[in-house]
């Protein structure tokens, strides 16, 4: 078991929209917090047939509790429509209530109620470093994060399951594409572009279709929140940048599965780009759990000279290398970064063991990096 960081009790008001993709662990974190709240799980078939067929069931069953009581309705994206008994509840009744989904798509697309605005929307991840005991980085380099995949040595056979399972339930129940093998297919192109600049054009011409599918596609992987982007730092200074986003699949052992990168070997470009995407991914989880306002960003100069990971308005520049030993060259991106924000806090995350202060760059081990992020030391 795992105690996961995300401080859900405090965020919980009238409301909460919980979301987060499978098996990251939300209704487990629900059971576990909210030891006596009354719950109705939508993946139920026979709970979810009664509701779909009579949702005004819901009011029916929840008029007998007191007022203050706490509900959790998992997967409610499976039926928008109680959304307008949450909203009656809600109203007439003052009770509460924690709507958890893996996907926003149907909530977002229907002209669902949105409760007046009162549910707060929260987004759990997967897993992150400081809630795992004795954490090895790369074992989680090469299994991802998520609970069922980090515990086990090698995570091949689940994430094959993962990514079939998401491919018929999410895709194929919903009915959000009419060739899941088109769809299959663009994912597999998607993963290989993984945490690089989005070029819908060049994407388009390697799956077969238009531009404009390619969009909706990501837009499928960014409301079922199997993927997300990563914009880029577009203050121009001095040398004209890159203005085009990145995107990242919401975890690294998926884009691993995806790009058959399997056998991931310390020096390779393969474990490079899988390293830097887990740094990524605990930025990410980072700024959500702490309500953080300094938005992620990355920087790319038409010239070529790049920085991973803008924090805020240029607080801080991080460049992420797997090297074990930090070089001149990994530096150049961050020497120039820094000539045009001189105050920015310029960082090298690797696995040179040695963390240290380089001629105006902290060169830190990325042990220490993870326990200094999640103790509010990088920002």
């Amino acid at each position: 078991m795992y105690r996961r960081i995300i401080d859900i009790e405090n965020k919980l008001d009238e409301a909460m929209f919980l979301f987060g993709a499978r098996q990251t662990g939300k209704s487990t974190l629900l059971k576990e917090r909210f030891t006596d709240a009354m719950t109705f799980d939508l993946l139920n078939n026979d709970i979810q047939k009664r509701f779909r067929k009579n949702p005004e069931l819901l009011r029916e069953i929840l008029q007998l509790k007191p007022e203050g009581t706490l509900v959790v309705i998992d997967e409610i994206q499976k039926i928008p429509e109680l959304l307008d008994e949450v909203h009656w509840l809600m109203t007439n009744r003052n009770i509460r209530f924690i709507l958890c989904g893996s996907s926003a798509r149907k909530l977002k697309r229907s002209s669902t109620n949105t409760l007046g605005g009162r549910a707060v929307p929260v987004y759990f991840y997967p897993l992150v470093s400081a809630e795992i005991p004795d954490f090895d980085i790369f074992r989680a380099v090469q299994n991802g994060m998520l609970p069922r995949h980090y515990m086990v040595d090698k995570a091949s056979t689940r994430l094959k399951g993962y990514v079939d399972i998401y491919l018929k339930e999410e895709i194929q129940q919903e009915a959000l594409v009419r060739e899941l093998d088109g769809f299959g297919r663009f994912l597999e192109v998607a993963a290989i572009t993984d945490g690089e600049i989005l070029n819908y054009e060049n994407i388009a011409s390697d799956c077969g279709v238009s531009a404009k599918t390619i969009k909706e596609y990501f837009r499928i992987l960014y409301d079922t929140l199997i993927g997300y982007e990563i914009p880029a730092y577009t203050k121009v200074m001095k040398r004209k940048v890159v203005q085009s986003p990145r995107f990242y699949f919401f975890d690294v052992g998926i884009a691993n599965y995806l790009t058959g990168r399997m056998s991931l070997r310390p020096g390779t470009d393969e474990f490079g780009h899988a390293f830097e995407h887990l740094i990524i991914q605990e930025l990410v989880a980072y700024l959500s759990y702490t309500d953080s306002t300094q938005r992620l960003s990355y920087w790319r100069t038409y010239g070529g000279q790049e920085v991973d990971a803008i924090l805020g308005d240029a607080k801080v520049a991080i460049e992420i290398k797997s090297s074990e030993e930090i070089k001149p060259k990994h530096k150049k991106g961050l020497y120039t970064f820094g000539e045009e924000h001189p105050d920015a806090r310029l960082i090298i995350v690797s696995l040179d063991k040695m963390t240290r202060l380089s001629n105006g760059i902290e060169c830190i081990y990325v042990y220490d990096f993870l326990r200094m992020l999640w103790n509010g030391e990088i920002i």
